[in-house]
């Protein structure tokens, strides 16, 4: 759910009462993690001392953070007894991206987005059908999310909406540089954003198989196994094969949560 840009200024107290009352009627435990993105300054401080304690609240999307507003939010939510709502931070400024890692190891960080239309308008880049103008960007922020041990960060928003081909190039370019997801703007991205995050059959088989055959090493005192294509299997891959398991899971469990 979106504070932010989603809602116009006039319209910013009604739409933040209008999202606690219906995190209020949600349970604990639904099958879908529910993430709310608070606005800047002090009127997302406003936002979180409305929405801190909700149980079934699972983290904050904070725009336009950088190092300082994350400790604030945290403290925040500290000083109002709420211990277990999440950060997720965007990064979307040129002053966030130079400080990412100071904002992905602050308290309470779940995981990074990066958010590139703000910050390409306020850096000035245009860039081209193959958006190689932001892979120095986009490395950052998922280098900066695997230096601090946090969850790998969700892709950016793309504006295209009905050029499925182009859609599908870029978001899988987003995923083979680590991103585990992308956020989207308008349901006809989602069956395209879906289909490249969801691991196939295929992939599930081969990530399970990958840490069968490296439990049968260790079992016969060795670290390292080579698969069936004589590829070698250290904890490197297992890593990968677990972050596929882990992707299978959460769609198996979000299967048929929405409509």
């Amino acid at each position: 759910m979106d504070l932010e840009d989603a809602v116009p200024l006039a319209e910013k107290d009604a739409a933040r009462e209008a999202v606690a009352t219906w995190l209020a009627e949600q349970p604990a435990d639904g099958p879908l993690e529910l993430w709310v993105r608070v606005n800047p300054g002090d009127r997302g401080l406003d936002d979180v001392r409305r929405l801190a304690g909700s149980p079934a609240l699972a983290g904050l999307a904070l725009a336009k953070a950088d190092a300082a507003t994350v400790a604030a939010v945290a403290q925040l939510l500290d000083d109002l007894g709420d211990r277990t709502t999440r950060l997720m931070p965007l990064v979307e400024t040129p002053a966030a991206v130079l400080d990412v890692r100071a904002i992905a190891a602050g308290p309470r960080v779940h995981r990074l987005q990066v958010g590139e239309v703000d910050l390409t308008g306020e850096a000035g880049i245009d860039p081209g059908p193959d958006e190689r103008e932001l892979l120095a960007i986009r490395t950052m922020v998922v280098l900066a999310s695997a230096a601090a041990g946090i969850e790998p960060p969700v892709g950016p928003v793309s504006r295209i909406t009905s050029d499925v081909e182009a859609l599908t190039a870029s978001t899988r370019a987003v995923a083979r540089l680590g991103f585990v997801g992308r956020a989207c703007i308008h349901p006809a991205q989602l069956p395209v954003v879906h289909d490249v995050f969801t691991p196939t059959p295929e992939q599930v088989e081969e990530a399970r198989a990958t840490l069968q055959l490296l439990a049968e090493a260790e079992r016969r005192g060795s670290g390292v196994a080579l698969d069936a294509q004589g590829r070698l299997v250290d904890p490197a891959v297992v890593h990968a094969a677990r972050r596929v398991l882990a992707l299978h899971e959460l769609a198996e469990r979000s299967n048929g949560a929405v409509p």
